[in-house]
């Protein structure tokens, strides 16, 4: 089975105080799963000073992603013809606001052909999907 890991996954990976960092961890070191290019740089932000207790430095977080994230997975990039197609869409799925970084790792997903789309936040990307989707599932 193929899976796009959403960011929420990798910082539950990364953060051992996380109530779902066992599963997470599994799912990120396995290996061979896809990452919306994007969740670096949500992970970068999160690790260096948004939702976490425990902020690191730039630099260490930068460290860590090169060494505990990029190893194991594949990353999908969005093209400027992609993603302006996926922002059009995204009011008719309901992505307003910040939710359109979460309906832009669900239209990576799409392009990477995954079958699920692994993510903490099921809810939030249930209510984008359609028939045709990758499946949402928790890890």
């Amino acid at each position: 089975m193929t899976l796009l890991l959403d960011t929420s996954v990798v910082i539950a990976s990364l953060d051992a105080d996380e109530p779902h960092h066992a599963a997470c961890d599994r799912l990120l070191s396995a290996g061979g799963h896809r990452l919306f290019a994007h969740g670096l740089a949500e992970t970068y932000a999160i690790l260096t000073g948004s939702r976490m207790a425990r902020r690191i430095g730039p630099d260490a977080a930068a460290e860590l992603i090169e060494s505990a994230v990029l190893p194991f997975v594949e990353l999908v990039h969005l093209t400027g013809r992609e993603t302006m197609a996926a922002l059009a869409e995204a009011p008719r799925r309901g992505a307003r606001g910040g939710a359109v970084y979460d309906f832009l790792h669900l239209a990576a997903a799409r392009k990477a052909g995954v079958d699920a789309l692994v993510t903490l936040d099921r809810r939030d990307f249930e209510a984008m999907t359609r028939p045709g989707d990758p499946m949402v599932r928790m890890p």
